[in-house]
């Protein structure tokens, strides 16, 4: 049972289109914000030198961020057809233990500041509309919560229909952006020269504001993260050649911008000028189309959440959550605890700050810290491809460099709210901490044992037909990886806590591979009719339905003849050669008796605690809730304390 997917996409009309609508949403609304955050630093003062700087620092951070590093490096990093921080992970995770560190770091700082772009993009679309009618900020908050929550009830549906649609608009929205940029760049030509990196470093050096611009000329970039973690819907083939319409479409509106500004050099900003660019007659559309925009970049960024959550749960580093497949598309899932934590999240954002102008002055701090992980992990990514260390280390320098300027500009942004997503991010670390630490302690302390030295005994329980028969087939879940071992708590139910008497006993171990697609099993039998250990080796994206993989395994052992049929003639099913299964599902509770330290006693209780609120396990591995019995043990950790009492006499 071998099934590897493959990440070659196509390139036709349809895919370049689709691209368009998945890969682009966040990137490709940054003009609606951009322009309008650098001439904010400036105190609202529109400043020709100051409007020809901060477009030429956009263009070149597009060229040095999003085009070299993650366009055309980046995006090779992939794992089958995968991308995104957790899938450079599982590539690179064998080099060394400390890399599973700037991967937490990353995806948690990527959740957090993911929290702050639908509020952004659609509130900075909606804001359009005080061209045409004044709007109070009450209004125009009420108008973006709406719509925001409409967008997240609507996850549940899936985003099969809407989908559809995405692409369509998204080129339109491209093709707007440069008609309305080559509108105003033909009237001031002289921007053009913008693209002279020369006048963007000469912003840095000369004006005081200039590295605290940067702050804002970095947003224009901050969807090349999720470019990366998009890889998978479409492919890098197909990026690479719709990324140069989308860049073009780009540069053409921030220079039509520019343009805009230097007309009206001297003057007080009202407004945003993404919306004063636009002919009167034409608003009210570029307001609808903007809205719809925001709302493809905002989906974007609560699916990109969903399949990065998805895949930390498939690694263990994330508790599990419920997690459904709404429609049958390739990437397409819905984690109700997500969807939730993110709509407070946005909400949080958008009544605390009310303004765009305010989300600006917040957003991008974390999304920082994101890129200088990948970065990291990237650099080990090429030493494990063996790329001669000179390129390597290159590569490590200039983004370092880079990405540490942009940190340094963020960090201002700490004090105007900054510090929000930076605390949601650490507390997403935390619990990542958390469930990893609890699952080091556990593994390193549990005892496992050899399935053979107990053959004598399973051997003789099943021959006792005092003891009444508990299944024809029981299937314990084991993490022990070893194809001939088992907990000793597992034994210990066979054998001990109320002997449970089978014809044959499974023990089943899922390993997650660091392929995402891999579907593949091994079967050890240990005692031939008996006894049998079977790994499953799933990949990390794969949905872990172990009574279905279960039922395969059955038929393939009868097919080849290792399985003796199992039938009595009074079943009603007369296909029956197996008989009935019973899962056993082991719940750890920590013992009283447990003597560990206190910091990892404190981890041990924040981890069983959490626990209770995650999926339960007969969900998470698909089994038949019907046939699943949950046995509660005490989790002794640590050494017990020898404690020995005296006899007196009365």
């Amino acid at each position: 049972m071998s099934k590897k997917i493959s990440g070659v996409h196509k390139v036709t009309l349809m895919s370049l289109i689709v691209t368009l609508g998945v890969i682009y949403g966040d990137i490709g609304t940054s003009p609606l914000y951009v322009m309008s955050a650098i001439i904010h630093g400036n105190n609202n003062i529109i400043d020709a030198t100051f409007a020809l700087g901060g477009v030429s620092l956009v263009i070149w951070t597009l060229t040095l961020q999003t085009t070299i590093k993650y366009v055309f490096l980046t995006l090779n990093a992939d794992n089958n057809g995968e991308g995104g921080i957790f899938s450079l992970y599982t590539i690179i995770r064998k080099r060394a233990k400390w890399l599973l560190v700037p991967a937490i770091v990353g995806g948690a700082a990527l959740l957090a500041d993911g929290m702050i772009t639908p509020p952004v993009t659609v509130t900075s679309a909606i804001e359009g509309l005080n061209i045409i009618v004044p709007l109070s900020t009450n209004t125009i908050i009420v108008i973006v919560f709406i719509i925001i929550t409409l967008l997240f009830l609507f996850q549940r549906f899936g985003t099969a229909v809407v989908g559809r649609i995405f692409g369509p608009v998204m080129f339109i929205w491209f093709l707007m952006l440069a008609t309305l940029g080559t509108k105003e760049l033909v009237q001031n030509f002289s921007v053009i020269k913008a693209i002279n990196p020369y006048y963007g470093v000469k912003l840095l050096i000369t004006n005081p504001m200039g590295v605290l611009v940067l702050g804002a000329v970095f947003l224009c970039t901050t969807g090349a993260e999720a470019l990366y973690s998009d890889l998978g819907h479409c492919g890098k083939t197909n990026i690479h050649y719709t990324w140069v319409y989308v860049k073009i479409c780009l540069i053409l509106n921030y220079l039509g911008q520019a343009a805009w500004m230097i007309k009206h050099n001297g003057e007080t900003l009202v407004g945003n000028p993404f919306f004063n660019i636009m002919p009167s007659w034409f608003l009210l559309t570029g307001v609808i189309i903007s809205t719809f925009a925001a709302i493809i970049a905002s989906q974007a960024l609560i699916s990109g959440s969903f399949t990065l959550v998805s895949e930390a749960i498939k690694l263990n580093i994330f508790p599990r959550l419920n997690i459904f497949y709404p429609t049958n598309l390739k990437g397409q899932l819905y984690i109700p605890a997500v969807n939730t934590l993110l709509w407070l999240g946005c909400s949080l954002v958008l009544f605390h700050f009310k303004k765009s102008s305010n989300m600006e002055a917040a957003y991008g701090l974390s999304i920082t810290i994101t890129m200088l992980m990948t970065t990291i992990l990237y650099f080990n990514y090429l030493r494990v491809k063996k790329v001669p260390f000179i390129f390597s280390a290159l590569f490590l320098g200039v983004y370092l460099t880079i990405e540490g300027i942009f940190l340094y500009a963020n960090l201002f942004k700490f004090f105007h709210g900054g510090y929000i997503t930076v605390m949601i991010g650490c507390l997403i670390m935390f619990l990542m901490y958390v469930w990893i630490k609890g699952y080091n302690i556990k593994r390193s302390l549990i005892e496992n044992v050899k399935i053979k030295d107990y053959e004598q005994q399973i051997l003789k329980l099943q021959e006792d037909v005092d003891i009444p028969k508990y299944a024809t087939n029981l299937v314990y879940l084991t993490n022990a990886s070893k194809n001939d071992e088992v907990e000793r708590k597992v034994i210990y139910s066979i054998l001990n806590k109320q002997p449970k008497r089978a014809e044959m006993y499974w023990f089943i171990n899922v390993l997650v591979t660091d392929e995402p697609y891999t579907l593949e099993y091994s079967v050890n039998n240990v005692m031939p009719d008996h006894v049998a250990k079977i790994q499953f080796k799933l990949g990390f994206r794969i949905d872990q339905k172990v009574n279905v993989f279960l039922r395969q395994v059955v038929n393939d052992l009868l097919n080849s003849g290792e399985l003796k049929p199992y039938q009595r003639g009074y079943f009603s099913n007369v296909e029956n050669k197996v008989g009935d299964f019973r899962f056993i599902l082991i719940q750890e509770v920590l013992s009283n008796e447990a003597t560990l330290p206190k910091f990892e006693e404190f981890i041990m209780n924040i981890k069983l605690f959490i626990k209770k609120y995650t999926v339960s396990p007969e969900k998470w591995f698909g089994l038949d809730t019907s046939n699943v019995e949950v046995e509660t043990v005490p989790l002794i950790l640590g050494e017990r304390t020898e404690i020995t009492l005296d006899r007196v006499e009365e």
